[in-house]
């Protein structure tokens, strides 16, 4: 589904709606503009350019949209700042951890801003100080940048961030969950009672 969404595959029938434009009659450079700019996506497997440093790997977005060198270092630097990576800017990718992969993975989605971030299990390969990190600067993208954070993932801790939730059972909607005025430790506890009723599995949370 993800997949669809961010265009790597296209669907083979049916309409993928975002923001009032259908994605999937997007061709050429209005594809290409729409992935560019509106779009980030944090894989699951980090699929980081392993001939890049980390600084590099996060800046190559800001690079292709021809960002003057000068303020793609301010902002490389800050996000670097946020998920606590700045020290491993000038490593690559096979000289720092998973976790560290993850984070400069999601620095590289987040650096252009986007209007929606795709993220695929992005707290699996994290501690529970990065994942908490993490989550909270999306949750700065959700509520200041306004953005919109779209994350697939098992973990009840990471779902418990968001303000609304899909559960997917065998490929179907199993149930939704708004968070409205919970706290996130009553939302926290609502989604362990749907886990329950999954049968003690998040077969898959969106």
């Amino acid at each position: 589904m993800l997949n669809c969404i961010s265009t790597i595959d296209k669907v083979t029938c049916g309409h993928i709606i975002i923001n009032g434009e259908d994605i999937t009659k997007l061709k050429g450079n209005h594809l290409n503009k729409f992935r560019r700019e509106e779009l980030g996506f944090i894989f699951q497997d980090f699929n980081l350019l392993d001939t890049l440093t980390a600084y590099e790997n996060i800046a190559l977005a800001l690079t292709i949209q021809r960002v003057n060198p000068h303020e793609i270092d301010k902002r490389v630097i800050e996000i670097a700042k946020k998920l606590g990576i700045r020290e491993i800017l000038a490593k690559y990718p096979y000289q720092v951890s998973g976790g560290q992969k993850q984070r400069i993975a999601s620095c590289r989605a987040m650096i252009t801003n986007p209007k929606l971030v795709l993220a695929d299990e992005p707290t699996g390969a994290l501690d529970s100080k990065s994942a908490r990190q993490l989550l909270e600067n999306f949750e700065y993208l959700n509520q200041q940048m306004q953005a919109t954070i779209l994350m697939v993932t098992h973990d009840a801790f990471s779902a418990s961030y968001a303000n609304r939730i899909i559960f997917i059972r065998d490929g179907k909607i199993f149930n939704e969950l708004i968070k409205g005025n919970d706290t996130r430790k009553q939302f926290f506890e609502k989604i362990m009672e749907v886990q329950t009723l999954l049968g003690g599995d998040l077969s898959d949370v969106i």
